[in-house]
């Protein structure tokens, strides 16, 4: 039986937009992933909490995003997990709970610049492949101890934040074109982020 690969974007999705979507999408037809699960984070240990919606509106929103790819699936399993949470033991819960999966972390370069501030981050690297995409105008170095496991993608260069999304809000700004239609219905109707 052939192992499933499954690419691993994790974030607070605060809310997830269009980018998403596409570096998610680009990921899973233009690498050897098979699948691509998002993550929904309660939070990360190295940014500020402020802002953030409660986990339940923000896996909603990851849920609607999703509907009708089906090689793209949503997990809330750090809610599961003690906080804060720590990638390397996500992944580790996510080995437990599929055995036959292989799981591959996707990160941003701005992440891999502190990667070695993440807990266990050389078990992570031990342990599992790092497919990073650069963020515009961003160099990614890897230094060749790491290339073997680590593989920058020529993913398309998308510079859409959530910041960018929760100010234009805040703003009064139609974004609909940067969010799924769902997603935007969804914040428009619970009044998210004003």
């Amino acid at each position: 039986m052939k192992r499933r690969s499954i690419g691993v974007f994790s974030g607070s999705f605060n809310p997830i937009h269009m980018g998403h979507l596409m570096l998610a999408n680009y990921m899973r037809e233009f690498t050897y992933l098979d699948e691509v699960w998002f993550v929904v984070t309660p939070h990360n240990p190295l940014k500020d909490p402020s802002g953030l919606l409660g986990d339940q509106s923000r896996l909603d929103m990851v849920r609607l995003a999703l509907e009708g790819y089906s090689h793209m699936h949503v997990s809330d399993i750090e809610f599961r997990l003690p906080r804060p949470s720590y990638t390397v033991d996500t992944l580790s819960a996510l080995k437990n709970e599929h055995p036959t999966s292989d799981f591959a972390l996707i990160i941003g370069g701005d992440n891999w610049t502190l990667f070695n501030r993440w807990k266990n981050w050389e078990s992570i690297l031990q342990n599992h492949q790092l497919l990073i995409y650069p963020r515009v105008g961003q160099q990614v170095p890897i230094s060749p101890e790491f290339q073997d496991r680590v593989q920058v993608v020529a993913a398309p260069l998308i510079d859409i934040s959530s910041t960018f999304i929760r100010q234009s809000i805040r703003d009064g700004k139609n974004i609909r074109a940067f969010l799924p239609p769902n997603v935007y219905e969804y914040i428009e109707k619970k009044g998210l982020y004003k």
